[in-house]
């Protein structure tokens, strides 16, 4: 099966918008540490409810999909912030390889 979630890059200006944006739309908690590590390791776990680091899930044999819209307004705007959201979510989808798992993460960018 796949889940969209929908992010709007229009509202990502920074670092710290990005970090609001994904917190919010993807219920990290309130831990979340705001840097792409501990988004990494909130994403990682996106199929294991059981931890609490997310409050949207999927099972382990789902894709999630990123819908990224106004993607390349965001890509010229904070392009460091596009590649990283690109590099990090195939580090978490090489994570889940690593493991014997499927890869669980998709970005869809308009």
């Amino acid at each position: 099966m796949i889940k969209r979630i929908s992010i709007n890059a229009d509202l990502i200006t920074d670092w710290d918008s990005f970090h609001d944006i994904f917190k919010i739309t993807l219920g990290f908690p309130d831990f979340y540490g705001r840097n792409m590590n501990a988004w990494i390791d909130c994403m990682t776990d996106i199929d294991a409810p059981e931890n609490g680091m997310t409050k949207v899930w999927i099972k382990k044999t789902d894709t999630l999909v990123i819908e990224i819209r106004n993607s390349e307004s965001f890509k010229e705007r904070c392009n460091d912030i596009y590649l990283a959201l690109l590099e990090c979510s195939a580090f978490v989808n090489y994570r889940k390889l690593e493991n014997n798992e499927q890869a669980m993460i998709a970005i869809s960018a308009d």
